[in-house]
């Protein structure tokens, strides 16, 4: 099974991750997992001031702040992953990514704001839900 590991360093990506530790029965055979974080875009004034180098450079160490933590922590766990990192709307970014991925399951932790909480203040999750024909898995 292919495996995408939505992870942004919360809390709640935490709780995932030792669901997903802790649940491994639930998952037949050899599964192929990918982590994936998806930074915000910087303003384009910002970009402009400065520089593509610059710019790279804070994606790539921001991306890195995630991921290295999720990437050591499964491997501990005798789990072999792969990492990927994209810019741009978190919730479409992941549907996206696990459509074009050809994903057999997005797994993500979830805050659990209720209706009103996500009416709000929006959800990543609820966007994933919404956009993503591939199975999601929230862990609460």
């Amino acid at each position: 099974m292919k495996i995408l590991l939505a992870v942004d360093g919360s809390p709640y990506t935490k709780k995932m991750l030792a669901h997903l530790t802790t649940h491994l029965e639930m998952f037949s055979g050899d599964n192929e997992f990918t982590a994936l974080t998806v930074l915000g875009t910087l303003p384009p004034r910002a970009r402009a001031a400065l520089g593509k180098e610059v710019v790279d450079t804070y994606y790539a160490e921001e991306a890195k702040k995630v991921l290295e933590p999720v990437i050591k922590f499964l491997t501990r766990h005798n789990l072999k992953v792969k990492s990927l990192s994209k810019i741009g709307n978190a919730g479409d970014t992941i549907a996206k990514t696990a459509e074009s991925g050809n994903y057999d399951l997005v797994m993500m932790g979830s805050r659990g704001h209720g209706a009103l909480g996500a009416l709000v203040m929006g959800s990543v999750a609820t966007r994933v839900l919404a956009h993503c024909q591939t199975p999601v898995l929230l862990v609460r």
